[in-house]
């Protein structure tokens, strides 16, 4: 298996304006010469953390997909990010996972953010995602998400990166943080994890502190309080030297999420 490299874009979402935000990121994308095999935006990075989604939530043949498809194409990339969209007359904080072919896989945001109302809002996921990319198996999920190990747990098939977009306020930056390391500890597997920065229309502020942490729990990749664009190497050999050398995951205790599927 081939090492996977990736771009992550911390960047300061102009608050519901998908016209905006898609320019925004298209310039902060073109900056990189070549973005390598994945491209990592916020969470709903066309309108901000917005809990009105009433003339602003898209479908999945909107402006926003089609935005995607063309990134994905152009770049040659595999593009993924959060919208909020509307289905079947419910609202959703949905994530794109977008392959230059144009084909596309998607995931529900499990775990709304209740202390923001996103539950009285946005109807819930009950299915997680797992996808594979150049041989690595990846696991993209939502904000939230992240505060629950029992849903993040790595079980077979192993994923190799666990990935979270997020809009993660500054006021619990500590919390996003060390939940990202504790994430990649226990699951031993590589963790992004990307948010923006700025302040938003309600007035929260967000540090960004999006990183990059290795199965051991290092650090390769910390950015905050300003925008950036950054491009780096996650190691296979390393994933799997670690998990050869250290078996943990063999002694993980077994598990099912049927009642929540």
């Amino acid at each position: 298996m081939e090492s996977l490299h990736a771009t992550l874009i911390q960047a300061d979402l102009t608050w519901e304006d998908g016209a905006a935000n898609r320019d925004a990121l298209s310039r902060m994308i073109a900056s990189v010469d070549d973005p390598g095999d994945l491209i990592v935006l916020p969470e709903m990075f066309a309108t901000g953390f917005s809990m009105a989604p009433e003339g602003l939530a898209e479908t999945m043949t909107g402006e926003s997909v089609q935005w995607l498809s063309r990134v994905a194409a152009e770049t040659g990339a595999a593009v993924t990010g959060s919208l909020m969209m509307v289905d079947a007359n419910l609202y959703y904080n949905r994530l794109i996972w977008m392959t230059p072919d144009g084909k596309f896989r998607t995931y529900d945001k499990k775990h709304l953010f209740t202390y923001a109302g996103e539950d009285t809002v946005y109807a819930a996921g009950t299915r997680p995602l797992q996808v594979s990319l150049k041989g690595w198996q990846i696991r993209p999920m939502i904000c939230y998400d992240l505060r629950f190990p029992a849903w993040v747990r790595n079980r077979r098939p192993y994923y190799d990166l666990a990935l979270f977009v997020a809009n993660w306020p500054a006021a619990r930056a500590d919390h996003w943080r060390t939940l990202l390391k504790a994430r990649a500890i226990e699951n031993q597997s590589y963790v992004i994890g990307v948010n923006r920065v700025g302040e938003d229309g309600n007035g929260q502020v967000y540090s960004g502190d999006s990183m990059v942490v290795d199965p051991a729990g290092r650090i390769c990749f910390h950015r905050a309080l300003e925008p950036c664009v950054h491009r780096l190497e996650l190691d296979r050999e390393l994933l799997r030297t670690y998990r050869r050398d250290f078996p943990a995951l063999a002694d993980a205790d077994d598990f099912s999420w049927r009642k929540s599927e």
